[in-house]
């Protein structure tokens, strides 16, 4: 199973993960404020501002600090190293 790196010592499946999202529209603002009112909603942020919205396959929504480039560019990192490995 490979762990990425969402910031602050917080780690996601990388092979669960569906979307990588910026938390600015409107539809996505909702989406994050449904997953809170139905218990899915996980906080990786510390208290600090939300810069990306990680949509997982088992219907979670986790909220991280990082931006959404730089989540996207830890899986791409990841990917390749799993590619090397092979």
């Amino acid at each position: 199973m490979k762990l990425l790196s969402i910031g602050f010592g917080n780690m996601v499946s990388a092979r669960r993960i569906i979307a990588v999202i910026s938390p600015e529209s409107a539809p996505v603002k909702r989406m994050v404020s449904q997953a809170r009112e139905n218990g899915r909603l996980i906080d990786a942020t510390y208290g600090r501002r939300t810069k990306a919205v990680i949509v997982m396959d088992s219907d979670h929504v986790v909220l991280s600090a990082l931006l959404h480039e730089a989540v996207a560019g830890r899986m791409d990192e990841s990917e390749s190293e799993g590619a090397e490995n092979d």
